[in-house]
């Protein structure tokens, strides 16, 4: 899994979202490079990370168990947005004895329904072999009926090769896996560690009906809402994000 690190000191893992890169975080990465050693990850499928046919959680958080095994990494906090916040939630829930604290970002324990139809629509139809340029891209995917904001974050992820432009993340691979993505086989595990939720004000990622999940799931559970902000809470809003989280952190040092 490909990875990018700065800083020194108690190692946070920061997990991005799907159709992300570890590059999404990097707002987050920078504020907590200062008193942490910060890893940013490439989530497979992602970057510049391998491609898989299957992506599990049980994979996924397998992952990051390997990733900290190769940095020998006792202990470590975790941070994921959306997807992202799944996985740290999964890995947390999976290797309890290695992780210290464990942040998500606008998602909850549970299966959601499928909310991305339009948007592997819009990527699959994207005309590639006859683009010229990003911008292109970025109206073709506003044409197909998403919004600006979420068509420039998904054209991030459009390079240009010596055969020209291609997705960076893996297409078909996250689409055969997106059923395995929205669920949540791991409901029956506990985590008992210092654990925080902070969610978008105006987003449905995470709501009343989830709280029980998260109890039942992650006792010492706590909770943060930021207001005005949906579920890019952490492009909306970064410096109340950063804050939340560097504080959250800060308070459960790794023993």
């Amino acid at each position: 899994m490909h990875f990018e690190q700065q800083g020194t000191g108690e190692t946070v893992i920061l997990i991005h979202g799907l159709f992300g890169s570890a590059d999404n975080l990097n707002n987050l990465g920078r504020h907590l490079a200062s008193h942490y050693h910060v890893v940013r990850v490439d989530v497979p499928n992602h970057g510049k990370s391998p491609h898989w046919q299957q992506m599990s959680y049980a994979q996924l958080s397998l992952a990051i168990k390997e990733l900290m095994d190769h940095l020998q990494l006792g202990h470590c906090h975790l941070v994921g947005h959306s997807m992202g916040g799944k996985i740290a939630m999964a890995t947390a829930l999976t290797y309890p004895d290695n992780i210290s604290s464990v942040v998500a970002a606008d998602i909850s324990p549970v299966k959601y329904p499928p909310r991305h139809d339009a948007v592997f629509s819009a990527l699959h139809s994207t005309p590639l072999s006859e683009l010229t340029s990003r911008n292109q891209a970025l109206q073709h995917l506003i044409t197909c009926g998403l919004d600006e904001g979420t068509a420039m974050f998904l054209i991030k992820n459009l390079n240009k090769g010596t055969q020209g432009f291609e997705w960076r993340m893996n297409l078909h691979g996250l689409q055969q896996a997106y059923a395995d993505l929205i669920d949540w086989p791991t409901a029956q595990l506990r985590y008992n560690g210092p654990a925080l939720c902070v969610r978008g004000g105006d987003s449905d990622y995470v709501t009343a009906e989830h709280r029980q999940a998260f109890v039942s799931q992650f006792p010492q559970i706590q909770s943060k809402t930021i207001a005005g902000t949906g579920h890019w809470l952490h492009a909306q809003k970064p410096e109340i994000f950063n804050r939340i989280v560097a504080d959250f952190i800060g308070k459960h040092p790794i023993e």
